[in-house]
């Protein structure tokens, strides 16, 4: 269970949490990945777990989030995207490690701070980046991508069945005026949601920006490839996912091997793929936690162990 103090410190409540990290089946000598860090609820608890050789690396392209490191000689906090996880584990002279864990939800702190333009609960300007030192906002996408790349963005990213008119709507307006405020976005497409599903449809639409500003589809294929380099054979991956998209690519990688889903098998017919399920069946949060954490309600855990 995490204390007092690790729920004060954390600007995120972890989704999953024992679960998650009882599924990396934690050596207290072991090494470590947490490659969405956060607001550090799952890496504490995963150092709660190790003993004094144990070592435990956390991910985070936010500089946000530094602030949220344990002042732990076990802890490296590398602020990078995960996509980036083979090229600094081997900066660090780490091979190979025993567990990977990553949370792919949207930090509650991201959500709550209006400044980032994350969430249409304020105004402010469209922004999305995970990393502030990225070029692509949400600005840009909405105000320079085609009507049918906005279109692929909203169905694919936003399972929008209205992807079309949307995207009709916003090349409309920015041919008059610039959107670059989440209250400019909001105005040209309001009257394209039911008032009794606006709110999760807009939550929609939101998310697939974001998902394109930060690469998000990208970013996830390469992390899951170099986990599977460098996990050690007995390594587990742990992996929460949010979206069908995420969830399919993780599903894919355990069952098939690789993200398309496409089995591939020896001369004798047996299927290479180099990890196993751990739960053949995936682990989803209770209704207490769901409760308490209603972020949660769509969340999906895969464990997996590398053979």
């Amino acid at each position: 269970m995490t204390d007092d103090k690790t729920e004060k410190t954390a600007y995120h409540i972890p989704v999953l949490l024992e679960k998650s990290v009882e599924g990396l089946n934690i050596r207290p000598d072991g090494t470590y990945v947490d490659v969405t860090f956060g607001g550090g609820g799952h890496s504490r608890r995963i150092l709660s777990l190790l003993g004094d050789k144990g070592r435990l690396f956390g991910f985070d392209q936010d500089e946000d989030a530094l602030q949220n490191s344990p002042a732990d000689k076990r802890f490296t906090f590398v602020r990078s995207n995960f996509r980036f996880l083979k090229n600094f584990m081997r900066y660090y002279g780490i091979e190979h490690v025993d567990g990977i864990l990553a949370d792919l939800g949207v930090s509650s702190h991201h959500f709550d701070d209006k400044d980032r333009g994350f969430s249409f609960r304020f105004e402010g300007k469209l922004d999305m980046r995970m990393n502030r030192g990225s070029s692509l906002t949400a600005a840009d996408v909405v105000n320079s991508y085609k009507q049918e790349d906005l279109t692929r963005l909203f169905n694919v990213y936003g399972e929008l069945k209205n992807a079309n008119r949307l995207a009709a709507a916003i090349t409309k307006a920015r041919n008059n005026n610039p959107i670059e405020t989440i209250n400019d976005l909001l105005e040209c497409v309001k009257d394209f949601f039911r008032k009794d599903k606006e709110k999760k449809e807009m939550a929609k639409l939101f998310q697939a920006i974001r998902m394109e500003v930060n690469h998000e589809t990208d970013a996830l294929r390469e992390m899951l490839l170099s986990a599977v380099d460098i996990l050690k054979p007995g390594g587990r991956l742990s992996v929460i996912t949010y979206h069908s998209i995420e969830d399919r690519m993780v599903k894919n990688l355990i069952k098939c091997g690789n993200i398309e889903g496409t089995l591939e098998k020896d001369f004798y017919g047996h299927v290479q793929k180099p990890l196993h399920a751990v739960n053949n069946k995936v682990i989803i949060p209770d209704e207490k936690e769901i409760e308490i954490n209603p972020r949660s309600r769509s969340a999906k855990l895969r464990i997996a162990e590398k053979d």
